[in-house]
């Protein structure tokens, strides 16, 4: 009986988080505009959504700063994790700390700040201010999981290279990044989700003269829900699924 409670709580939860999305996705080929009734199979919206102008700016523009910002975020948070680890300096646990305070504030709060800092320094907002605020928010989670994955080390290892004649710079290059590419990768998978995903801190970060994705989506909603918008959320979710998957993935093979 206990089992039977414990399957159905699970079968509950999952249905709760993932029922809309099918709904969604189910509805993406639904062969009419203005009905929420079922009216036949389409691929129309689908063949619409790549040929609608504006949503593909906004994609491409969502795809510049996800990549970016990914990748800048990677080898900051790469360069980061190696140096807490490696050296013992003045509040190396106080800068820890500050980076998990950082994963766990929320997006409203960190967006309002970047926003005040970006006015105090007279940065104008639109795509440099907006590439700075994901680079922000990202770098975090990308130090974190290389920390991780450093964390499990041998530090023999680094003292045996020292010892063969190796500098500091051939021993990350030729030592550390092979060791620690698995969780990399994962940190710029996780990192390029994120950015792709995010609406808060873009809305407060970034101005009318670039617009990215979500906030397109979030526009276009809140005058009624297309069909185009359907199919679009259908493929970001296939998108995000993949990416978070893959870095699932190596982070669980990192760690077993």
């Amino acid at each position: 009986m206990r089992k039977i409670l414990q399957y159905a709580y699970l079968a509950f939860i999952y249905l709760f988080l993932y029922v809309p999305i099918v709904v969604l996705v189910v509805f993406s080929f639904n062969d009419t505009k203005f009905s929420t009734n079922w009216q036949g199979f389409t691929w129309s919206w689908y063949a619409k959504l790549f040929t609608d102008g504006p949503l593909m700016e906004a994609f491409a523009n969502s795809l510049i700063i996800a990549v970016s910002s990914s990748t800048i975020a990677t080898i900051l948070g790469t360069l980061g994790a190696f140096a807490i680890y490696r050296y013992r300096f003045l509040g190396r646990k106080v800068t820890f700390s500050f980076i998990y305070v950082s994963m766990m504030s929320p997006d409203i709060v960190m967006g309002i700040s970047l926003l005040m800092f970006f006015i105090l320094v007279g940065l104008s907002i639109g795509a440099t201010t907006l590439l700075l605020a994901h680079i922000t928010f990202c770098l975090p989670f990308v130090v974190v999981t290389v920390f991780a994955r450093i964390s499990g080390f041998d530090r023999h290892i680094i003292d045996v290279a020292k010892d063969l004649g190796a500098s500091e710079l051939k021993m990350f290059r030729h030592v550390i990044m092979p060791m620690l590419m698995p969780a990399i990768i994962a940190g710029w998978l996780l990192s390029f989700t994120l950015s792709m995903d995010d609406v808060v801190v873009s809305f407060f970060t970034t101005g009318p003269s670039f617009e990215v994705l979500p906030l397109k989506i979030y526009s276009m909603v809140r005058i009624g829900i297309k069909p185009e918008i359907n199919a679009l959320s259908a493929v970001m979710f296939l998108v995000s699924l993949v990416t978070v998957t893959i870095a699932h993935i190596l982070i669980a093979k990192e760690n077993r």
